[in-house]
């Protein structure tokens, strides 16, 4: 199996026509009396859409995004996207441990470019250029320019659809990974499937066991999923839509630029540690290059698969490799007891609850993140 260049490039024919049906957008109304009370707020949708249409170059960031080297490969006869940047390393240093770097839902391969730049030149960032990573970041089966697989889309399914990637197609013997939301569970996966090549895992969200059935939960315990059911009966609705009714909601998010922008900024609002402020964590660009992305890839249906696809998982096996884990900031992972992750993972190397930064971490505190990432890593690899 081979793998080839690629490059990003949105024609001026779908760039003409986005700004066109921006320009014919209506808004609804808000409900309720306060600010994003029903979800996407429709003011700052007309500010946001506003500069979309007169302020926002996509083309500058296009080209910035195409300066990274991207690639294509065809796995059970699909493609699959992905990043793959090499390590800057001083000579004569020993080859780094592979990392691979995946997203979740709705997310893209741009939420891992801060770690990116922090993980392959760390010296740029005042680390030891000696601890650089070669680093893989794909776009998971169904997101952008990765196609689904045949059959169900499992976290199993993607799971070995990214070992192989990193296997069979880039040739690493050995590697680590790191993911958030679904990415996250499908490293969990990778570290459960191939233990003899995945080096270990690090997880922004802790996994659940595939059973609770091995000892009585503790106070913590059903107090967190106590209140996980509570909190995903005020959240819930975007996953119970998708899940159930995918083709519904992704026929008119495709169709409409503005819909899909509401759809998917009322999430990164909601799960990042932003304090109601939802540009103090992400600039309008950054929002703006996830949205047209989508849009210009027209993968937005083919995004929630994941969710209608979700019966046909598997329990998953014990996680047995290595484990770290930095924990989220969101009202998901508030209080997550330790002991749910020690029911999944048999060794647990690290964990960290740093009260900063939520459900898109590597955007939100890029720093931070990395430096887990390193240590935690460069740990595995020393002799």
């Amino acid at each position: 199996m081979t793998f080839t260049p690629f490059r990003i490039d949105v024609s001026d024919e779908v760039l003409d026509d986005l700004r066109a049906r921006v320009a014919r957008t209506r808004f609804t109304d808000r409900s309720g009396d306060r600010p994003w009370q029903g979800g996407a707020d429709p003011d700052y949708l007309r500010d946001l859409v506003s500069y979309w249409a007169d302020g926002f170059d996509w083309r500058a960031r296009e080209a910035e995004l195409n300066a990274l080297p991207h690639y294509r490969a065809k796995i059970g006869g699909r493609r699959l996207h992905f990043v793959r940047v090499a390590g800057k390393r001083p000579a004569g240093a020993p080859a780094p441990l592979p990392l691979i770097l995946s997203h979740g839902w709705p997310s893209s391969f741009v939420e891992m470019l801060p770690l990116v730049d922090r993980l392959t030149d760390p010296a740029r960032y005042g680390g030891d250029p000696a601890e650089a990573f070669d680093v893989v970041v794909p776009s998971l089966p169904g997101f952008l320019w990765s196609e689904l697989p045949e059959g169900p889309l499992t976290r199993a399914a993607m799971a070995r659809t990214l070992h192989l990637l990193m296997t069979d197609i880039l040739g690493h013997h050995r590697y680590g990974a790191f993911g958030g939301d679904v990415g996250g569970v499908v490293t969990g996966w990778l570290g459960a499937l191939y233990p003899e090549q995945v080096a270990g895992i690090h997880m922004i969200h802790p996994p659940f066991p595939a059973s609770f059935d091995a000892h009585p939960l503790s106070p913590a315990e059903q107090a967190y999923l106590d209140a996980e059911v509570a909190y995903d009966r005020t959240d819930g609705g975007y996953s119970a839509i998708m899940g159930t009714r995918p083709d519904t909601i992704a026929a008119a998010l495709i169709d409409s630029p503005v819909g899909l922008a509401a759809w998917l900024v009322d999430k990164y609002r909601d799960w990042s540690d932003n304090h109601g402020e939802l540009e103090s964590r992400f600039d309008r660009d950054t929002l703006l290059t996830i949205i047209t992305l989508y849009w210009a890839s027209g993968s937005i249906g083919s995004s929630f698969r994941q969710y209608f696809d979700f019966d046909h998982n598997s329990p998953r096996p014990d996680i047995t490799v290595p484990a770290a884990f930095t924990v989220s900031t969101e009202p998901s992972q508030a209080n997550f007891p330790r002991q749910i992750a020690e029911r999944a993972c048999t060794d647990i190397r690290h964990w960290s609850e740093p009260g900063r930064g939520g459900h898109f971490m590597p955007l939100e505190e890029p720093d931070l993140l990395a430096g887990e990432l390193t240590r935690f890593f460069t740990s595995l690899h020393r002799p």
